[in-house]
């Protein structure tokens, strides 16, 4: 499984260069999705993570209360890190 990270600000610049295109392959989605530029020069690097996650794992009953949320200092309702404790 193939999984695609995006900054937030950057939603509808690639949503413009992808209107229309149908993606055959993850490789034509992240070659499409790097060409998208903004008015004011912002440009986007892609990366494919090709890392294969566990699903149906259980956390434990108070991993809420003890994950360390750090909140980005410039967009912190968008941008976030969860650092679990480690055991």
């Amino acid at each position: 499984m193939h999984r695609l990270q995006v900054e937030h600000r950057l939603f509808p610049h690639i949503s413009r260069v992808c209107e229309g295109v149908i993606f055959d392959k993850v490789e034509t989605a992240k070659d499409l999705i790097a060409t998208a530029t903004t008015q004011a020069g912002l440009q986007v690097f892609t990366t494919v993570i090709d890392k294969v996650y566990q699903t149906g794992k259980k956390v434990a009953a108070d991993f809420k209360e003890t994950m360390d949320i750090v909140f980005d200092e410039i967009l912190p309702q968008w941008n976030y890190t969860a650092k679990p404790q480690q055991t």
